[in-house]
């Protein structure tokens, strides 16, 4: 079975003309044609930045996936609203088994809380677990995140999102001691993501247990304008 995977933070939406238009970002997802897309700094509710809008409810309903969501930060709701959240999200085109979010501890009062989204979804009578995240900037609080990925995660894995490292640094080292990256596997460029307008570093990745084939992997840039990030995309077969 050959799955489209696809790697994006969205930025709340807000693209490079400091614009919030999430229908851009469906446009990318679609021009992606991906099965399963893993999304950083989504917004559900959170804040007048991005017009206190349920952003997940919006893509899952305009794209007609199935989706979770996983908060990485949680504030009291404003005149009657509901909890304000920020985090990661999935998209599937294929019904969740199961899903989970865990926080990671917050072990510095001044860093921003991250969290990882883990989701089963049975494909070719195997489940298979995909897990979104965006780590620290922090490298102490980075390599503690990186540490529980590699202990929790479950096999078959996928493991998408923004990890804040650049390829070949220590951080970048350790996880590929026990998954793949997929660009690094296969890629015959760059693979830069970040910034969108003229990327110069890799922030994005895609990284797979050894059990899955890794098939073709791009930076998708079909609408820079739509976020700070480019999307990255991968062919796996299961």
């Amino acid at each position: 079975m050959h799955l489209k995977v696809m790697s994006y933070n969205i930025h709340h939406g807000e693209g490079l003309d400091n614009k919030v238009n999430l229908h851009r970002i469906c446009n990318v997802i679609s021009d992606s044609n991906a099965d399963i897309i893993g999304l950083n700094e989504v917004d559900r509710c959170f804040s007048k930045r991005s017009h206190f809008q349920d952003q997940m409810e919006y893509l899952t309903n305009e794209l007609n996936y199935f989706g979770a969501f996983s908060p990485s930060l949680s504030l009291k709701p404003r005149n009657n609203q509901l909890i304000r959240q920020y985090g990661n999200a999935i998209l599937s085109r294929y019904p969740l088994h199961a899903s989970n979010s865990y926080v990671f501890s917050k072990r510095l009062c001044f860093t921003e809380d991250r969290s990882i989204l883990e989701a089963t979804i049975s494909l070719n009578d195997k489940l298979v677990h995909f897990y979104v995240t965006h780590l620290s900037l922090n490298p102490y609080l980075h390599n503690k995140q990186c540490e529980f990925i590699i202990n929790k995660a479950k096999r078959p894995a996928v493991i998408i999102g923004d990890w804040n490292m650049k390829v070949q640094s220590k951080r970048w080292k350790k996880i590929v001691k026990v998954y793949r990256d997929v660009f690094d596997f296969v890629g015959n460029e760059t693979g830069f993501t970040y910034p969108s307008k003229k990327p110069r570093e890799r922030l994005d990745y895609i990284f797979v247990s050894k059990d899955i084939e890794i098939l073709n992997v791009r930076v998708n840039d079909s609408i820079p304008i739509a976020s700070d990030h480019l999307p990255l995309v991968s062919t796996l077969s299961i």
